[in-house]
Formats: C-alpha cells, sequence, structure tokens
C-alpha cells in the first residue's frame, strides 16, 4: 500500500439492492483501475475533523474512473449507515485503493471459475462474474450463494439474467433461514453435499479456481470441505468478512 494515495470520489448515483444493501456509483479521478476481487478503504470525514475508514469491495469491472461500491448496512457501523442511507449523488469521501493481490481474479488459462458466496460476501465474486461476462467467450463458471432470506438477496435480476442467456454459468441458492414461497432448491447451511453438486465436473477438465467470500466461519468451512473434495489448496482463495475480516 505504500504507493497508494487518497483520492477523492464524487457520487454520481445510487442503487438500493435491497433494505439494507445499497450500491453507490462512483467517479474518481484519476482512478489507476482495478483487478477483479480488489477492494478500497472509505474515508469520511465530519465537520469537525473527526475521520473513520472501512474497507469495502469493488463490484464494477476494472475499466475507466467509474467504481461502483455494494455496501450492507452494520448496526452501530461508523461508514456503512452514511453511505447506505444518507449519501446523495455529488457527495464526495475519500477513497484508498485498490488494495489486495492475493484475492482477485485474471482470467487465468481456461480454468473454471467456481464462486461460493456467504451474504455480502457475493460483492467481490460479482465484480469477478461481470469482468467474465464482458470477455466474448468466458470460461465455465459456476455460483453458490448462501443468504439467509429471499430479502437478503443482492444483484438478483441480473444473476438471474446471466443464467438465463449462457448456459456456461451455473446459478445455485440456498436459502438458511427462510426460502421463497414454493422453494424447491436448496436449503440450510453450505455443507460437502451442498459444494458436492456444484463442484463435479467431467474427467480430464481442468480443476476449478475456486474463490470464497463470506463470514469468517463460513469461509473457513467451505475452504476446508473443498480441500476434502479434492480441490488442491493452491486452488482455493478466501476472503473473510466480519469481527476478524474487513467489517463496514
Amino acid at each position: 500500500m505504500g504507493g497508494l494515495t487518497w483520492r477523492v470520489a464524487r457520487v454520481l448515483d445510487t442503487h438500493q439492492e435491497n433494505a439494507s444493501a445499497r450500491s453507490l456509483h462512483l467517479h474518481v479521478p484519476g482512478w489507476p483501475g482495478h483487478r477483479p476481487g480488489q477492494h478500497v478503504d472509505v474515508r469520511l470525514t465530519d465537520e469537525r475533523g473527526d475521520q473513520a475508514a472501512r474497507s469495502y469491495s469493488i463490484a464494477s469491472t476494472p475499466q475507466g474512473e467509474h467504481l461502483t461500491l455494494t455496501v450492507v448496512r452494520v448496526q452501530d457501523g461508523e461508514v456503512s449507515p452514511y453511505l447506505v442511507d444518507d449519501a446523495r449523488p455529488g457527495d464526495q469521501f475519500e477513497v484508498l485503493g485498490p488494495i489486495g493481490g492475493y484475492f482477485v481474479w485474471d482470467a487465468p488459462g481456461n480454468a473454471p471459475l467456481l464462486l461460493v458466496a456467504g451474504g455480502s460476501g457475493l460483492v467481490p465474486l460479482m465484480c469477478m462474474l461481470r469482468a467474465r461476462f464482458t470477455r466474448p467467450h468466458g470460461v465455465p463458471a459456476a455460483l453458490l450463494y448462501s443468504l439467509r432470506a429471499p430479502d437478503d438477496t443482492l444483484f438478483a435480476h441480473e444473476l438471474d439474467d446471466y443464467a438465463r442467456r449462457d448456459a456456461s454459468f451455473v446459478l445455485t441458492r440456498t436459502y438458511t433461514r427462510t426460502a421463497p414461497p414454493g422453494w424447491t432448491g436448496l436449503t440450510g447451511r453450505v455443507g460437502a453435499t451442498t459444494l458436492a453438486t456444484v463442484t463435479t465436473r467431467p474427467a480430464g477438465t481442468p480443476e476449478p479456481t475456486a474463490f470464497v467470500c463470506g463470514p469468517t466461519g463460513f469461509v473457513e468451512r467451505v475452504a476446508r470441505t473443498l480441500v476434502e473434495l479434492g480441490f488442491t489448496p493452491d486452488h482455493v482463495r478466501t476472503e473473510r468478512f466480519g469481527p476478524t475480516g474487513r467489517t463496514a
């Protein structure tokens, strides 16, 4: 991070993803570009000069000086309530980034892409998916999205549209508390049985590169299970959110 500098970001517009989550589309002059999976630090300064900073994943594709952050409100948070509830077009704050070099996807070779998201852990994985769909011939990809209830979903219409128009992308959701009415898909926490349904691959095909993001316990459980199912550890990359990871 030694070469990074704080830049002023201006809110262009916003989009409410659900009752507690919002996407902010920003213009960041001089933005150097980013890689799918990276994040930024956001710093707010109040009228007294007091500052608070938190980290947020980048949701937009790596192009131009525009940047999208999708933020979930954290109870008693110092930064997320402003970003979710109060920020308006024209407002400005500072961003530092892009940050991160391990949890990134640069479409290496023809290895399939496996994404496993818990809650708001979908955000950096969405950046990867959006980057994949900008390429004319994307590698096969699968997303397993674990969420508590339908009201918690992010990017619902966009994900469903991807799944409808691209047979090489497989979307699987599982609900851990409340499923939609008439739901016949998966329910319950992600475990070996659930992961086995999305990790099966024909003999002779490359091992997928897996990216797992979400709360710490979720990430550790999924990563361990993937290795038990035959993934080599080098093919499983993880990012954690929550008390022992990046928070909002």
